[in-house]
């Protein structure tokens, strides 16, 4: 997999991990910021260029910030962690957001990340504007179906992992490459197959595959404030297309969108695509919507305007953010200095003009 002139329009930096593992992110791109939660499989040197993941990142980074990671484990963050658990990863997306210098985004999670985009959504919900799943799933394989068939082929597919990942010969591997990509071309399958052996040791995609087995988030899901987009292929061979069901009927307003696919992983080669794309850009405000006096605002000021627009009044928002009403009331009178407004109406206007349009639930 050879480097290429592309790379150049990516930064990549090193932020420290609560635990002092080192997390590698690029950020790619210019405007309104997008934060893709990692998922597996990914390395920041390659993904640009390959011909699995490089028109997705294209587009991400079309009007916007793109800011995406390497979970512990893989690709250029740290190899030899001590921790691989749902809980270092949900730290690490923190992390990463803090290091990136991002108040208020998008976020995107593929696959296992929609369960770590839904948890950074529930925990933060004044900071993400916007939440894209696709593919993803709030229960592991060993918590959707605890049958002892399914325990078998859960351990089956992390000794596959255990004893092929490493071998230069790609048969094992390749059997992981039909189920995220069963309609990719031979070169897709090669790169595929070749990301697998580089991202990570076989012993890490073992401990890896672990976790996923028992990601279970479904409480979290009624929790969800910010519009959300639910994307699943039909025919899913990795996770089941009645995962993203679940994910879109449990989270509150949140748009489904079923996918005419048999790839895990949607192909820039596929009509699929298309859809992705259209639905992805009609669900995100226009990246020229927001109205730079808003820059101006201090993150507290940022989450009083998010809460303002979502209709709620000062005793609501000094509830929700541990402060005193007297507070809030100070806070407010400073921003409506800065957006030169002189009611709270005007205000709501602004606010929502500009893309802050939580709900008032």
């Amino acid at each position: 997999m050879p480097a290429s002139a592309s790379h150049c329009r990516q930064q990549i930096r090193l932020c420290t991990a609560r635990d002092g593992m080192r997390i590698a992110y690029a950020t790619t791109g210019k405007g309104p910021p997008i934060v893709k939660a990692a998922n597996w499989l990914s390395h920041l040197e390659f993904d640009p260029d390959s011909p699995v993941w490089h028109h997705m990142i294209a587009e991400l980074c079309r009007e916007h910030t793109l800011i995406r990671y390497d979970q512990r484990g893989c690709g250029l963050s740290d190899h030899d962690v001590a921790d691989i658990s749902f809980d270092a990863w949900k730290h690490d997306l923190v992390s990463i957001i803090d290091a990136s210098g991002v108040d208020r985004f998008a976020l995107l999670g593929i696959s296992q990340g929609a369960s770590i985009a839904i948890t950074y959504a529930v925990a933060f919900p004044a900071r993400v504007s916007h939440l894209i799943l696709h593919g993803g799933y709030a229960r592991g394989r060993l918590v959707r179906s605890r049958t002892e068939q399914s325990r078998e082929e859960a351990q089956t597919l992390i000794k596959l992992a255990e004893i092929g990942w490493g071998q230069h010969n790609p048969a094992f591997r390749q059997f992981f490459t039909t189920q995220f990509i069963p309609g990719g071309s031979a070169e897709q399958h090669r790169w595929f197959n070749e990301l697998e052996r580089i991202s990570t040791t076989p012993q890490n995609a073992a401990r890896i595959m672990r976790v996923f087995n028992s990601i279970d988030v479904v409480d979290l899901l009624p929790h969800v404030q910010c519009p959300t987009l639910v994307m699943h292929a039909v025919r899913d061979a990795r996770v089941p297309f009645e995962e993203s069901r679940l994910l879109a009927s449990m989270i509150p307003g949140a748009r489904f969108v079923p996918l005419e696919s048999d790839n895990h992983l949607t192909l820039d080669c596929e009509p699929a695509w298309q859809r992705w794309r259209n639905e992805v850009r009609a669900f995100l405000p226009p990246a020229n919507a927001a109205d730079p006096v808003f820059s101006s605002l201090t993150r507290r000021e940022r989450e009083i305007v998010e809460l303002i627009a979502g209709g709620r009044d000062n005793a609501q928002i000094a509830a929700r953010l541990g402060l005193s009403e007297k507070t809030v009331r100070n806070h407010i009178t400073s921003i409506f200095s800065k957006l030169e407004v002189e009611s709270r109406a005007q205000a709501i206007v602004m606010a929502r003009k500009a893309g802050f349009d939580a709900p008032t639930t």
